[in-house]
């Protein structure tokens, strides 16, 4: 290979005839095809098989109205550039789970509308009649809202696993999600209390505060384990780093910092793996404690096996 200093190099430019590259060659003229994500995240966990879904996502104005309404602007602006994020828009990701544990196929979680979680599926590998059991984590509308259509289940095979204390309060309170998407399915639907098993392996965790009865679910197989912690922290800097900053959609505010830090003081001393419903997809990672409040690490190839 010859070598040629800058200085030939600058000459030879300056001194070679133009040649026109459309002379004889054809010119590939590509459409932009717009921005694309993939839909699953699929992985192991002992026996367990793990699929996080990416049901929907969508850009959001105004973070600072939904993230650390009690502090400042000033503050928020300075958390917000020292990590890169804009104070006019935030992402928002929707991210069910599919556990099959080897004889049950249990999903997490519905998303916004039934054609993101359908969607979603199919993107896996699943369809909705392969669905056993379907846990809501709290009944928030985008949790909810893959259920049904209105008229007819989405997963016609499922049973339901729901927290007693979730479903008594939107029972008595009400909402339009809730009596069109839940009360229709409710004689088909399980009730637990913290501490207790949907099946073996996958039991409930206490994270209230976010909504009266929001429960997060520990997963074990094999001696592996993760939690799925749902909103309990609904953004990797604006609430998992700062778990004092109060967040517009937690009912009771006091309440949820105090299951926050709980819950990931747990996961961190644990260095157990976990998901977050609204964590950037695919929504998988660690937490690490950090100075008064935590940091997201998200998965770097751990579960490639």
């Amino acid at each position: 290979m010859p070598k040629f200093k800058r200085r030939s190099l600058l000459k030879l430019s300056l001194t070679a005839p133009f040649v026109s590259l459309s002379a004889g060659i054809a010119q590939a003229e590509a459409p932009a095809l717009g921005a694309s994500f993939g839909l699953h995240r699929r992985f192991r966990l002992g026996s367990f098989e793990v699929t996080t879904l990416l049901a929907g996502t969508t850009p959001r104005a105004d973070p600072h109205g939904i993230f650390g309404t009690n502090i400042s602007a000033e503050d928020f602006a300075e958390v917000s550039a020292a990590n890169f994020l804009s104070t006019e828009t935030s992402q928002f990701f929707f991210t069910p789970v599919v556990v099959n544990t080897g004889a049950e196929l249990v999903l997490f979680d519905t998303g916004l509308n039934p054609n993101g979680i359908t969607s979603a599926l199919a993107a896996a590998g699943y369809s909705p009649d392969q669905v056993d059991i379907v846990v809501i984590t709290h009944m928030h509308g985008d949790h909810i809202g893959g259920l049904s259509d209105g008229s007819s289940p989405t997963f016609p095979n499922a049973r339901y696993v729901t927290g007693g204390i979730e479903f008594d309060h939107w029972d008595m309170s009400g909402n339009d999600g809730f009596e069109t998407k839940v009360r229709p399915l409710a004689e088909n639907m399980a009730f637990l209390d913290p501490d207790q098993d949907v099946v073996s392996g996958i039991t409930s965790v206490a994270a209230y505060g976010h909504t009266p009865g929001h429960m997060g679910y520990h997963l074990e197989s094999d001696g592996a384990r993760l939690m799925l912690f749902a909103d309990l922290a609904n953004h990797p800097v604006w609430s998992l780093a700062h778990p004092d900053w109060e967040v517009r959609f937690d009912m009771d505010k006091e309440m949820a910092a105090t299951s926050r830090r709980r819950v990931l003081d747990m996961i961190a001393a644990d260095r157990i793996p976990a998901v977050g419903y609204h964590m950037p997809f695919p929504a998988l990672g660690f937490v690490e404690a950090n100075g008064d409040g935590f940091r997201w690490v998200p998965e770097q190839g751990q579960f490639m096996g």
